[in-house]
């Protein structure tokens, strides 16, 4: 394979290196110097715990790398690794996240910045191995900081500024990174891989400080409090949340500065919406075909354009509001559902409904549903998408109806 070396102004020596979305994160827990890592096997996460063994077989990596029984078990093993100082990584996909769910639900709650990947596919039953967004978005209301990637190279930098981000003190959460199923986990790129120097001067070494479970600090981990302070605990879990927006920022201006990568929001990419009169909207390596259909919709005349959205949680609600307000109409494309939900749409359709309510005047938000269970979302159904967003603009009553592309009669 070859390897190109580019020089950055900043002077630190980076390479050039064609890798998966799955060995771009396993690259990541290297340089993040990631103290104990546990894994159980379940397509198409499982990538990452190939490509972590083959570092440390290579004498690349030196972490601890257990092998757990169950995905349960191997959340939970990070869980109490983190609790006593380490820098953790785990990772798993669809029905493997919800056999772990009660660790999952127990590590936002207690605070643990545990980092995962989640490589999304289809839940079973009827399972698939491509793509749907349902198994991370489950955890969207229990404290997960939920950020997904588009690249190989978003993939690593998500993961890195994840663990700055969640074992910033200010926030000491869990990260869960999206992976877009074979779309990512398994398709390779031209990734730039950053210089170990360059990452340390990013990502700080991690300390839970008075927090650290440790024979001469006592205190109590998993407390059953019943009704006497569950509600105040559960209030110092919404504050770090809300603080989490700010250091995301933060840690966005900081990576962009030492790596010259990110954009120039933190939580939005906006695509050709300069004179956009109509968007698409969604999260993922949907922006992939969206942008050809794009390309191709500018060629025939329509001011068309992409917002994607970089973090689901916290959920952007301010920066959404402002770009999306500019336009006559949004379409919102979901690989999720979420059924018997308000006028029966996707998650992102509600939310972005939802942050844009109060709002005098805004524009028609259209729901859709596609390419679930990593069916390709091909330049006809881009373009039934774009003339149904079209159609809907100024009749913000139009779209209270999702729609369902490219499904079968």
């Amino acid at each position: 394979m070859a390897v190109v070396v580019k020089e950055r102004e900043h002077q630190d020596v980076e390479t050039e290196q064609l890798m998966s979305g799955c060995e771009a994160i396993a690259e990541a827990i290297r340089l993040a110097d990631v103290d104990v890592m546990a894994a159980y096997p379940i397509r198409p996460y499982d990538g990452v715990m190939q490509a972590a063994a083959k570092l440390i077989a290579n004498g690349k990596m030196d972490v601890e790398y257990i092998v757990a029984d169950g995905e349960h078990s191997q959340f939970e093993i990070v869980k109490h690794a983190c609790a006593v100082g380490s820098r953790v990584f785990v990772g798993s996909s669809g029905v493997g996240w919800f056999y772990a769910f009660e660790a999952i639900a127990v590590t936002a709650g207690l605070r643990l910045p545990v980092v995962a990947i989640c490589g999304n596919r289809a839940l079973d039953d009827p399972g698939a191995f491509g793509t749907e967004h349902n198994d991370s978005l489950a955890v969207r209301d229990l404290g997960w900081l939920l950020p997904w990637a588009e690249t190989a190279q978003e993939a690593m930098d998500l993961a890195l500024m994840a663990w700055r981000v969640g074992e910033d003190k200010r926030v000491s959460l869990p990260v869960a990174i999206g992976l877009d199923g074979a779309f990512l986990t398994h398709s390779q790129q031209i990734v730039k891989v950053p210089t170990q120097a360059a990452v340390d001067k990013f990502l700080p070494k991690f300390d839970l400080g008075d927090r650290l479970l440790h024979p001469d600090n006592p205190i109590t981990i998993a407390p059953q409090v019943d009704q006497d302070w569950l509600m105040e605990i559960r209030m110092q879990n919404d504050q770090a949340m809300r603080k989490a927006h700010d250091v995301i920022a933060e840690a966005h201006a900081d990576f962009k500065t030492l790596f010259g990568r990110g954009g120039d929001s933190p939580f939005l990419d906006e695509y050709m919406t300069a004179d956009a009169e109509y968007v698409f909207f969604g999260q993922g390596t949907l922006a992939l075909p969206m942008k050809v259909a794009i390309r191709r919709l500018r060629k025939e005349g329509h001011k068309v354009g992409l917002v994607r959205l970089k973090w689901f949680r916290p959920f952007p609600t301010q920066e959404i509001v402002k770009s999306l307000s500019r336009f006559k109409a949004v379409g919102i494309i979901d690989r999720d559902y979420s059924f018997g939900s308000p006028y029966y749409g996707g998650v992102l359709y509600n939310e972005v409904r939802s942050a844009l309510y109060s709002l005098e005047r805004r524009p028609t938000i259209v729901g859709f549903i596609a390419g679930l269970g990593g069916r390709e979302i091909e330049q006809p159904m881009a373009t039934d998408i774009f003339e149904k967003t079209k159609a809907a603009a100024g009749d913000i009553k139009s779209g209270d109806t999702c729609h369902w592309i490219g499904v079968r009669s």
